[in-house]
């Protein structure tokens, strides 16, 4: 059910903001971001244009998350863990039920992704570990 029928703009905005506002006052995620992302009003803006190309299908975001995410130092599973409860916490406060819903299926594998690929990036000939 994605497209702009799923949601509205002002809907993709809200599940951002308030999703990172979680994070920025998480005592173990929000250090690392903040030591990564000096303009807060920049990223929170390209991460709306992110996630309204994927539940919105506008086609806004152009870019390449997995470089960025590759070398940053120290990352683990339970940090991606912790990422996605948070989302996942975030995500059942929205009233629009369906766009919480894919938001969820569409984190979990962007999650999952990340990981892989941060693995790979690490250690190319070793086998990665899914997150459980």
């Amino acid at each position: 059910m994605p497209g702009s029928e799923l949601c509205t703009e002002a809907e993709v905005a809200a599940l951002v903001h308030t999703f990172y506002a979680r994070v920025r006052q998480d005592g173990v995620l929000g250090p690392i971001f903040d030591a990564h992302i000096g303009d807060w009003d920049h990223h929170l803006a390209k991460l709306v244009d992110f996630w309204s190309a994927i539940l919105r299908r506008t086609g806004r975001f152009a870019g390449a998350p997995m470089p960025k995410h590759a070398v940053l130092p120290g990352l683990s599973a339970e940090l991606f863990q912790r990422w996605l409860k948070l989302f996942r916490e975030n995500a059942a406060a929205q009233a629009n039920r369906a766009m919480a819903g894919q938001a969820c299926a569409m984190a979990e594998r962007i999650a999952q992704s990340l990981w892989l690929g941060y693995q790979i990036s690490r250690d190319p000939d070793a086998v990665p570990t899914a997150l459980a």
